[in-house]
């Protein structure tokens, strides 16, 4: 069945895909490339870790507040580049955005202290925040609304890519250039830059609403605040919010701590622990693929919830597992599931944004969905450091976070198809 699926799912990318024109694929192109290595430099971080921990002769826990204070600063990003998305154009925010990540990044390769290092993956944490927003906007406003949800599958999985080529860095480059040499490989992200300025034209939906701004400051209308728009749009603000806790969770909850289970709780070398990561997150970009795809047939809830649900059977294979080939179905199943779910959020989010705010809301919901769920990692990893066991943590984490998603999805509407208006 997950065969038949997957192939169903690929045959329909392809079509969708032939479709677009050059402009769109360009546009589509640049926003997965620069989620996917906004991701590559978050998930350098993840596998290095334990390494830090013992440079800087510290506890994981207390490294892992570098993952904190990424997510609790994402949504300061998220404010400020959608904020300047909606103002000034994606295609130029996305630019400054890609530069900031970038040289924060090749920054912490030189960190002299632990304090320092925590500075500096806050300052990432805002830049970082900022991505998956203009990002998503740049998309979906480009593209038609015939097959949102393949696209959704697949620009969302971006970040599946970006923990793949982090997992296939660290087993293949750490024990030559380590942590630090990782670093500075991730600030490769910035030539991405070159290929957005020439090639990525303007959201044509940004390019109305700006038309139309004009039009209304010279028929002497005022320009309604921020703030009052964010107001404006209050109930559908705090779902998302809520939604995307139950997300993040789902995510963060089974991707951040597994390299430091395999590496502490079941003993596996770096180069071991890099390959199970390749493995699963070939099934984070399998699962996208496929939910995303089924999005469009099925809805936007039906495929979410069914997808946050089925991760609770694999539960024993990814948390009780002992053996790499054990773990590794685990963690593939796992993360097709995860990932599955979250195929569908950037059509699910654009959908359910109003126009005026449609870089600023989407993002902006996201990071602050990542900001009340960013203690998830340092209480996992205390957790499991008290009972000196991680596959309870990880069990409890999945079962808790899927029906909870589950659940509040089930309690929002439905949006597959809707028209993307101009603000």
């Amino acid at each position: 069945m997950l065969r038949r699926m997957s192939a169903g799912s690929f045959r329909s990318i392809g079509e969708h895909f032939g479709r677009l024109t050059r402009p769109q694929r360009h546009a589509f192109l640049a926003s997965f490339l620069s989620w996917s290595l906004d991701a590559l430099d978050f998930f350098l971080l993840i596998m290095c870790i334990p390494a830090i921990a013992g440079e800087f002769h510290a506890q994981v826990s207390a490294v892992a507040d570098a993952v904190f204070l990424t997510l609790i600063f994402r949504p300061v990003g998220a404010f400020l580049f959608g904020a300047m998305a909606d103002r000034f154009g994606r295609k130029r925010t996305l630019i400054v955005n890609i530069l900031c990540y970038s040289v924060i990044e090749l920054s912490c390769a030189f960190a002299p202290s632990l304090p320092w290092l925590l500075v500096l993956r806050a300052l990432f944490g805002v830049a970082m925040g900022g991505v998956w927003g203009v990002g998503a906007a740049l998309t979906f406003e480009s593209l038609p609304k015939e097959g949102r949800g393949v696209f959704s599958g697949i620009l969302q999985e971006g970040y599946a890519l970006g923990y793949l080529l982090a997992a296939a860095a660290f087993g293949l480059l750490f024990p030559w250039i380590h942590w630090r040499g990782l670093f500075v490989v991730g600030a490769a992200p910035a030539l991405l830059v070159f290929f957005v300025e020439s090639k990525v034209e303007e959201s044509p939906v940004w390019i109305a609403a700006r038309q139309e701004a004009r039009k209304r400051k010279a028929d002497g209308v005022a320009r309604p605040p921020l703030l009052g728009k964010l107001l404006t749009y209050a109930p559908t603000f705090l779902f998302l919010i809520v939604l995307m806790s139950a997300f993040t969770s789902f995510s963060h909850g089974t991707q951040d701590i597994y390299p430091t289970f395999l590496l502490k709780g079941r003993g596996f070398t770096p180069g071991m622990v890099g390959l199970l990561a390749v493995i699963y997150n070939v099934g984070s970009l399998a699962g996208g693929f496929v939910f995303g795809t089924l999005s469009e047939r099925w809805g936007r809830k039906r495929a979410i919830i069914t997808a946050a649900l089925l991760a609770i059977p694999i539960v024993p294979l990814f948390a009780y597992g002992h053996s790499p080939l054990v773990l590794g179905v685990g963690a593939f199943l796992m993360q097709f599931m995860v990932q599955g779910a979250w195929g569908v959020v950037p059509a699910y989010l654009t959908e359910l944004s109003p126009g005026p705010v449609r870089a600023i809301f989407p993002g902006l919901a996201y990071q602050l969905g990542n900001l009340l769920t960013s203690r998830n990692l340092v209480i996992q990893n205390k957790l499991a450091e008290r009972f000196h066991n991680f596959s309870p943590v990880l069990a409890g984490t999945v079962i808790l976070v899927a029906l909870a998603l589950a659940l509040v999805t089930a309690c929002g509407r439905e949006s597959r198809g809707v028209e993307l208006e101009a603000g």
